[in-house]
């Protein structure tokens, strides 16, 4: 008599060897998947080494299946338990084999592999569905059946026809033995089941749904990509190791209070890092680099002051209480799914570890494999590599920093003294104009270039009439899509400034930038940056600015134009105003920002005559009509239109600047600070930006003859780039500052 035992919590000795086949069938469905994925569209007899091992790995699991019942019966741990779980994983083994032959033999034959699972569903509806059966031997026979006749079908060995009649045999005794299961239940429900069934169905149903969102909850957090490459649909539903992990030490760990303190431990980190993974692909998307949280903090108050400059400060603050709201909804709602799906699985560890197992399996198999369905790996790691990823980050911050001192402290040109800084420009008023997002793509293989190309050479020959030159090549910007200081403090130093540690560490530095050298050489330096309305003590303790022009000291009282406080024809003029046509000056190094092309490039102004620029209430009438930020932001085709538009009005601004009062001393270095984000640019777009050196002078350009730079204001495809940081030092050699011997050259410069 065998003797049947109240089912053990952990698993038993049969468990292990049905474990055992569970893992085995788990293999056999990568397997079938990734025949799917290689075979082509119509139905094809099955070869190959991939089918030869699928086919052996099935045969091993089903001879195992009359291993565990002997092994249950010969250590006397038989269990309901014990033979449930040795049934459901012959049903998914079924399952498995009935996709493979669906594909290539006939597609009615994943009825075979769905018997079981549609009255699974069925007994949701009607409860008498799930009661127990008597035993019936011709049961088990029909079950055996089907997993031969399928193994025999994947192996290949009968023709198509033989195939299917063998497989319609087998699905007509598959119909009989559930029919004979469905009328034996029907005779055996009682009215007093039936009337149970409602009520039965809605106190499972909220505790089932409840787990079922927080395992969907769970998933979809730690399956979520953090690279828009790998965003889609089939990426969402990847099988993430991190949930197999939470659900193991569910099972696992004995005391509830350890469990739940774990698995909350856990779905915080799993909060945090979605929020990361969300930051990490706007960071990608706008400014082209993954997110560095510790570094990437301070650029909150930035962002918010673009968007309450572009849209209003009531925009800015509703974004910024939603995303603060998202960010809490994430960090508590992911915690609380963990605990969840923790205690489901302590609630079923018999249940949770085998299937744990079985889908670790699935996982290593698709790691090593590489196994990929609809486009995304089978296995996903992604959260567990974010946060390694974090950590490496500190730690190489951490080794930056000493490895960025040295760099700045190797200046060749820190102590030379003033009457050797520059005297190639002596007497000359120079201008350095960086141009806000102006980039590559505004001049070279986008819809945009056409366009400002023409304004360029159009631009070139307005310029020659006023007896000016130019010399064109590109730089490579340290920052793209933003942060547009890592480009200045990049320009002005010759050191590369890629990140807000680099920045912050420089600036506390007694760098020599191309402001100091000038205004040690003896040039009145001035900073204007309209985009400013609270002052930049940085402008003169680092930098070395002697006058400072922000946005509340120019005099204007025009309207905004979306992010740029005044438009760039007023900037010019009041520079003119207020330095230029000054009596009895020094010559005048300037670093202006000209912003009318910074995002979102709408309202655009008009150029109006010199004359009546004013106060800059001539531009008053000029944002209505126009489209908002509001408007535009959606729509691909109207912000890369807006974009261009912005920065063909800028370069019109400045050479027309130029023509109207030109000045033989004067020389203007113009470049871009980084290229407009992605939305523009495009993906893996780079980092280079336009450089101009325009003088009227020829011995200026002269100077610089030998960086080969091209003719004109555009650049070529095949004009020089140079890293942003190797401008500093050349521009200094080029008008003949000597270095100071007592300090050591510099190791060389970032590519």
């Amino acid at each position: 008599m065998v003797t049947v035992q109240i089912a053990p919590r952990r698993l038993g000795p049969a468990d292990w060897v049905t474990t055992a086949r569970l893992v085995l069938v788990c293999a056999v469905a990568v397997l079938v998947a990734a025949s799917l994925a290689s075979a082509p569209t119509a139905p094809a007899a099955p070869s190959g080494p991939l089918v030869g091992l699928l086919v052996g790995l099935a045969s091993v699991a089903l001879a195992l299946d009359a291993v565990d019942g002997w092994v249950a019966r010969r250590t006397g741990t038989a269990s309901a338990a014990g033979a449930r779980y040795d049934m459901e994983v012959d049903a998914f083994l079924v399952l498995v084999l009935s996709v493979h032959a669906a594909a290539t033999t006939a597609g009615w034959v994943i009825l075979i592999g769905a018997a079981r699972y549609l009255l699974l569903a069925a007994g949701w509806r009607w409860s008498w569905l799930r009661a127990e059966t008597p035993p019936r031997f011709w049961a088990k026979v029909v079950a055996a059946v089907q997993g031969v006749v399928l193994v025999v079908v994947a192996a290949g060995v009968l023709p198509r026809p033989a195939a299917q009649l063998l497989l319609l045999a087998a699905l007509a005794l598959l119909t009989e033995s559930f029919g004979h299961q469905v009328r034996t239940l029907w005779r055996l429900r009682g009215p007093e089941r039936a009337a149970e069934d409602g009520p039965v169905r809605r106190r499972r149903a909220v505790p089932l749904a409840t787990t079922a969102a927080a395992y969907t909850v769970l998933w979809f957090a730690l399956a979520l990509p953090h690279r828009t490459g790998d965003l889609s649909p089939a990426a969402l539903v990847r099988l993430p190791v991190e949930l197999l992990v939470v659900v193991a030490l569910g099972a696992v760990l004995p005391s509830p209070r350890a469990r739940r303190a774990l698995c909350a431990v856990a779905g915080t980190l799993a909060g945090l890092l979605v929020v990361l993974k969300v930051a990490d692909l706007g960071f990608r998307v706008t400014l082209d680099r993954p997110v560095n949280p510790l570094d990437d903090a301070a650029l909150v108050g930035p962002a918010l002051s673009v968007l309450r400059d572009s849209d209003g400060t009531g925009t800015a603050v509703a974004a910024a209480a939603a995303v603060a709201l998202a960010v809490v909804a994430v960090v508590v709602l992911v915690p609380l799914a963990a605990v969840r799906v923790g205690s489901s699985a302590a609630r079923r560890p018999r249940t949770a570890l085998p299937v744990v197992a079985a889908l670790g399996v699935v996982w290593a198999v698709g790691a090593v494999t590489g196994l990929r369905l609809g486009g995304a790996p089978v296995a996903s790691g992604e959260t567990s590599a974010l946060a390694l990823a974090q950590v490496r980050q500190v730690r190489a911050d951490l080794g930056d920093h000493g490895v960025f001192a040295r760099q700045i402290a190797a200046d060749p040109f820190a102590g030379t003294p003033g009457d050797r800084l520059l005297p190639g420009l002596r007497g000359k008023d120079v201008v350095v104009a960086f141009v806000e997002s102006y980039g590559r793509v505004a001049v070279q293989d986008s819809s945009i270039a056409p366009s400002v190309d023409r304004v360029l050479d159009h631009g070139t020959r307005r310029l020659a009439a006023a007896g000016f030159s130019a010399r064109s090549a590109f730089l490579t910007s340290p920052t793209f899509g933003g942060v547009s200081w890592l480009a200045h403090s990049t320009f002005q130093s010759g050191t590369w400034v890629d990140s807000g540690q680099r920045y912050q560490q420089l600036l506390a530095s007694n760098r020599l930038t191309l402001a100091r050298a000038f205004h040690r050489a003896g040039w009145r330096t001035v900073f204007d940056i309209p985009s400013v309305g609270d002052g930049w003590p940085e402008g003169q303790r680092f930098y070395g600015f002697d006058r400072l022009y922000d946005a509340a000291d120019v005099g204007y009282h025009g309207p905004t134009f979306g992010y740029a406080r005044m438009p760039d024809q007023f900037t010019w003029a009041a520079f003119q105003r207020h330095e230029l046509d000054r009596t009895h000056r020094r010559p005048v190094m300037a670093e202006i920002d000209l912003v009318s092309s910074h995002v979102p490039w709408t309202p655009l102004p008009r150029m109006v005559r010199w004359s009546a620029v004013g106060d800059g209430t001539v531009f008053d009438a000029m944002p209505a009509g126009q489209p908002s930020a509001a408007d535009v932001v959606g729509d691909p085709d109207r912000v890369r239109a807006a974009y261009g538009a912005s920065v063909r009005y800028t370069l019109r601004a400045l050479v027309s600047f130029v023509e109207h009062d030109p000045d033989p001393n004067l020389v203007l270095v113009v470049l871009g600070d980084h290229q407009p984000n992605s939305s523009v640019s495009g993906y893996g777009a780079g980092h280079d930006v336009p450089i101009s050196v325009i003088a009227h002078d020829p011995r200026v350009l002269d100077q610089i003859a030998k960086w080969r730079w091209q003719p004109g204001l555009r650049p070529a495809p095949d004009a020089p780039v140079w890293p942003m940081n190797a401008f500093r030092d050349r521009f200094l050699t080029a008008f003949g500052t000597r270095p100071d011997d007592t300090h050591p050259s510099p190791n060389g410069v970032h590519p």
